[in-house]
């Protein structure tokens, strides 16, 4: 069982990513990039949007990730995506916004939007997402949600980039948790 395509909450919508959307994912992450680069590595270096569709493709049809682009107002205005990464059982979302859209709500809603998508997946109970400890812009989508904060790790790398704490932050929700609050 694969996910929808498409996910449509109040504000956005979420679509798988195709080849179509390289242009305006290009610019997009162009603009961001400096804001980006402390949480993702790939931010230092030459993007390139088809490399990631690319491979996001092969990701969906291997049943290891399924990203999507977020929209609002007709626009690509970041990136959501369960992954396959943490263990039996559980399933990651990760996500950045651009900047201009940020504290709006946008993200809490797209990743509230995802949650039920997530636990409709065969064998998924818990649901985690990670963010570095000095990234309070993402620690505070799954606070919203209802998430709990289960764990810290100083996981074992090169000197933290400029802006990180270098401590990742995990919180879970499981699949019988409380109802998931309303996104601002």
């Amino acid at each position: 069982m694969r996910p929808p395509e498409e996910v449509v909450g109040r504000r956005v919508r979420l679509t798988r990513w195709s080849s179509a959307d390289a242009d305006e994912l290009q610019r997009v992450v162009e603009e961001a990039q400096e804001y980006l680069k402390p949480w993702l590595f790939w931010a230092y270096g030459e993007y390139r949007a088809a490399d990631f569709l690319h491979l996001s493709d092969e990701q969906w049809e291997a049943g290891k990730a399924y990203p999507y682009a977020l929209r609002t107002e007709g626009r690509i205005v970041g990136a959501v995506g369960l992954e396959r990464r943490i263990g039996p059982g559980g399933i990651e979302i990760g996500y950045w916004l651009h900047p201009s859209w940020a504290g709006r709500g946008l993200m809490t809603e797209a990743v509230a939007a995802l949650l039920p998508v997530a636990f409709a997946l065969p064998d998924v109970d818990r649901i985690q997402i990670w963010h570095d400890a000095a990234n309070e812009a993402s620690a505070g989508v799954p606070r919203r949600l209802g998430f709990t904060e289960v764990a810290r790790h100083h996981p074992p790398r090169e000197e933290p980039r400029p802006g990180m704490a270098g401590t990742d932050v995990v919180w879970e929700l499981g699949e019988f948790a409380h109802p998931i609050a309303e996104s601002d």
